[in-house]
């Protein structure tokens, strides 16, 4: 620490210490602004931008109307380069899964579906939505479509419990690619209240396509990542 730092970067610096001792427990809450304001003699608006470079860092969240709370640093996800279930993924990260289906309903494919799928009209899927938690917080927000013809009992699974990604594997369908699009976008009203972020707070949104061994289409998702809690790995071979 030097002196030339703003004096918001030091404050900063003394609450992360406080993160790291315990003095500001994992997934509690810090001190209001104006107690901080107090402790460290400091106005306001510099605690406000000290607990903003730790919000961009990762180690604070705001939660509307509640707070500032101590989260885990940023998940790193090999979402982008492979094909694996979020429990899967989570458990070797040593982190405890918790899914909430919001939906799960049969519907006649949209164009948009139809499209990503290589449906026709009259062709319909299951709308599957998730809400998916890393050690109690929601982490992503997940809607996967899958045609009907695949798996014709899908509404008859409980995917509080059950893997997507391990039924079709029951179900001897062989996932072995997947086209990803990845967009920046603002959090929407519903979003934000399910992921538990302020409204226009940034998000991951991905676009997925996944194929059989024939290269036919038999999922198309939507994932919706925090932006504050997730940072994403990309592999390139030559």
């Amino acid at each position: 620490m030097t002196k030339s730092q703003p004096k918001y970067r030091i404050i900063a610096n003394k609450i992360l210490e406080n993160i790291q001792d315990g003095t500001y427990p994992l997934h509690e809450f810090i001190p209001k602004e104006i107690d901080l304001a107090d402790k460290f003699q400091v106005s306001r608006p510099t605690i406000r931008q000290a607990i903003q470079i730790l919000v961009s860092e990762g180690y604070l969240a705001r939660r509307k109307k509640s707070g500032t709370w101590v989260q885990s640093t940023k998940m790193t996800q090999g979402f982008t380069h492979m094909i694996k279930s979020y429990s899967d993924e989570m458990g070797e990260k040593g982190v405890i899964p918790k899914t909430e289906v919001l939906n799960l309903t049969k519907i006649t494919a949209t164009l948009e579906i139809q499209s990503a799928l290589k449906l026709s009209v009259d062709d319909t899927v299951f709308a599957l939505t998730r809400l998916r938690f890393a050690d109690e917080i929601p982490v992503v927000l997940v809607t996967s479509y899958i045609p009907t013809k695949y798996l014709p009992d899908l509404d008859q699974h409980d995917f509080t419990k059950e893997s997507l990604y391990h039924t079709f594997k029951d179900h001897n369908l062989a996932l072995r690619h997947a086209s990803r699009e990845l967009e920046i976008l603002k959090a929407d009203e519903t979003t934000a209240a399910l992921l538990q972020v302020s409204l226009n707070d940034p998000i991951f949104y991905f676009h997925t396509i996944t194929y059989l061994d024939n290269y036919a289409p038999v999922e198309y998702s939507i994932a919706k990542y925090r932006g504050d809690l997730n940072s994403f790995k990309i592999e390139i071979n030559q």
